[in-house]
């Protein structure tokens, strides 16, 4: 899965109306929308310094993740662009393992959603990065995102089979040196 942080897309003229994060369940999995209050409960599981191997920056302090989600709550300046993000917590303890999240933009006459997550390296290599991703998939085609995508370091080689394996295929595009991934849904 992706960990690169989302950002803001260029939207289209038009809005599509916008998208908020859910609750949603997997068969392993519990994902509710992110917080500041989750701060406290996930600094522990991100405080890995590898996890910031193919991102930029180190693990944000207590006070810096509250600040982060705070903003990430409060939602993007763009209206035409939503901001869905999630704590990702393991059944059935809702034991806190990683965050997942979705920009969502009109682009044009469709919805474009590009995803990205994060797992604790305590649950890597378990599938869970690949079942909250396919989840998420199946929560943004109901909501009528019609494309997915994400952006990959070129080295991240665990990242590159979670979006693989979810049918997301490589393009020629490249964002500050990534690979983007695409996969269109029906």
């Amino acid at each position: 899965m992706p960990t690169r942080r989302s950002r803001d897309f260029e939207s289209g003229e038009d809005t599509l109306g916008s998208v908020k994060a859910e609750p949603f369940e997997t068969q392993r999995l519990y994902l509710e929308p992110l917080t500041e209050q989750h701060a406290e409960r996930l600094v522990g599981v991100l405080s890995d310094p590898a996890l910031h191997r193919f991102i930029e920056g180190k693990p944000d302090t207590l006070d810096e993740l509250r600040a982060r989600y705070r903003r990430m709550a409060a939602g993007p300046p763009n209206p035409r662009v939503s901001w869905c993000n999630w704590a990702v917590l393991w059944k059935p303890e809702r034991e806190p393992i990683g965050t997942l999240q979705a920009t969502v933009v009109n682009r044009g006459d469709e919805l474009v959603g590009e995803i990205a997550g994060v797992i604790g390296t305590a649950w890597q290599n378990k599938g869970v990065a690949r079942e909250m991703a396919r989840g998420l998939i199946s929560w943004m085609s109901e909501k009528g995102v019609a494309r997915i995508i994400a952006h990959v370091h070129p080295e991240h080689g665990a990242s590159s089979a979670v979006v693989a394996a979810l049918g997301l295929a490589t393009t020629p595009v490249r964002v500050d040196g990534e690979v983007e991934w695409e996969l269109k849904l029906d």
